[in-house]
């Protein structure tokens, strides 16, 4: 019945935010009541509107109201905490995951704080006192609550496994050290303990050192991974560049060549028009003279014919011509030559910056980077792709004729370039 009261009571001063007892118990103009701390949190939420309001009723106030300590509930709820205190007795600690239970509870399991070996079992502070009024006499071995109890009780005698047995390398209790064990090389499980531990500290330092070593190796490889993803970057920004360079170089050279090409085209048809009008013109001189000689050889005149015949002049000789067939084919045969060269050069380097930029691991050294892998090199790879390609005209009107061109391999130490 005192219950029963007492749980009607404690829901008249529960807040109704915390659904606790009250603490520092404040009123808001509406009438409800809250924890002080409770209210404020809610109203911190809605400084931005600048609109109170109450959970319970949804009352609104403007401005935020003042809260004060209502002293006349605040006494109530003190008076409350006592009276629940004295009925409940003894503090209790209820069971949470991974928590002790206690052996002896009925219904719901308290938190159980200590472990006896005798009695080989868990008690909770309450049933632990009962322990010990009833053992006063009798001092049992009592340890710190564990739920691995029964691994400390020898399966067959029923006793705490207080010894070690060396030669059969487990724990033992007292029975089986006069039984079984009595012949065997056996110490105290404290002693074998102490034993261990040396061998257990020492295996541990080395662990630790291991992990030492594991995060060196384990931050210089994920250095050296962004050192390569900012070298392998470079690099592409820096083939793209000469890539362009190399493809405007060559546009360059293309043009250069046609129109070297159309200059000679141009030269050789201008000399060649220039002697087909002479030829034109000694032709029409030629075939007048014949056609004259013709007529005079027809005449029956004697004398027209020995008259005639000395106003033609025959030691008048024509220069002679001599056709050349000029061919194009060195240009192609030179430029076609370039393009092998450069497709083989280019194959070649292709395998070398696929093995100059391997990333290599080796486990047996833990750590192993193949450092030659900066693309962005003075010695780059690009400047040993080319040959330089050299127009030259020489200075003699048979240049004109002829188009000279020689592949000149260049430096590989320096840039290579077109002229």
């Amino acid at each position: 019945m005192a219950e029963a009261s007492i749980s009607c009571a404690e829901d008249q001063f529960c807040c109704p935010v915390c659904l606790d007892l009250l603490k520092v118990p404040v009123t808001i103009p509406c009438g409800h009541s809250y924890c002080m701390s409770c209210i404020s949190d809610v109203w911190d939420q809605e400084d931005q509107k600048g609109i109170y309001r109450c959970p319970l009723c949804k009352q609104t106030f403007s401005p935020r109201p003042v809260l004060g300590k209502n002293v006349v509930i605040a006494e109530m709820v003190e008076k409350l905490t006592k009276t629940r205190l004295q009925a409940a007795g003894p503090a209790v600690h209820h069971t949470e995951s991974g928590d002790v239970q206690c052996d002896s509870c009925t219904g719901i399991k308290q938190k159980a704080v200590k472990s006896c070996l005798e009695c080989q079992s868990s008690y909770c502070q309450n049933h632990l006192e009962q322990h010990e009024n009833l053992f006063r006499s009798k001092k049992h071995n009592l340890m710190d609550a564990t739920g691995r109890l029964q691994e400390m009780i020898c399966s067959q005698h029923d006793k705490m496994l207080e010894m070690y047995c060396r030669t059969d390398q487990r724990c033992i209790c007292m029975m089986c050290l006069v039984d079984e064990h009595k012949s065997h090389d056996t110490v105290s499980a404290v002693a074998e303990r102490k034993e261990k531990q040396r061998y257990f500290e020492d295996t541990q330092r080395n662990i630790q050192k291991i992990i030492q070593q594991k995060e060196k190796v384990f931050q210089e490889l994920r250095e050296a991974v962004k050192s390569h993803k900012r070298s392998a970057q470079t690099a592409v920004e820096d083939s793209e560049r000469i890539f362009t360079e190399l493809i405007r170089s060559i546009e360059k050279c293309r043009s250069e060549v046609k129109q070297l090409i159309r200059h000679q085209e141009r030269a050789a048809v201008s000399k060649a028009e220039e002697l087909l009008e002479q030829l034109e013109l000694e032709l029409d001189d030629l075939r007048w003279r014949d056609a004259e000689l013709k007529q005079l050889s027809e005449t029956k005149d004697h004398v027209h014919f020995l008259k005639s015949l000395s106003s033609v002049s025959f030691s008048e000789s024509t220069d002679g011509f001599t056709v050349t067939n000029h061919s194009f084919d060195d240009v192609v045969k030179s430029v076609s030559q370039l393009r092998d060269k450069l497709q083989q050069f280019s194959i070649d380097e292709a395998e070398n910056i696929s093995k100059r930029g391997k990333f290599l691991f080796s486990e047996k050294s833990s750590l192993n980077i193949y450092k030659k892998n900066n693309f962005s090199s003075d010695d780059s790879l690009w400047t040993q792709l080319l040959y330089e390609l050299h127009l030259r005209r020489l200075g003699s009107r048979r240049s004109e004729r002829n188009l000279q061109m020689s592949f000149v391999q260049t430096n590989l130490q320096s840039k290579t370039c077109f002229r």
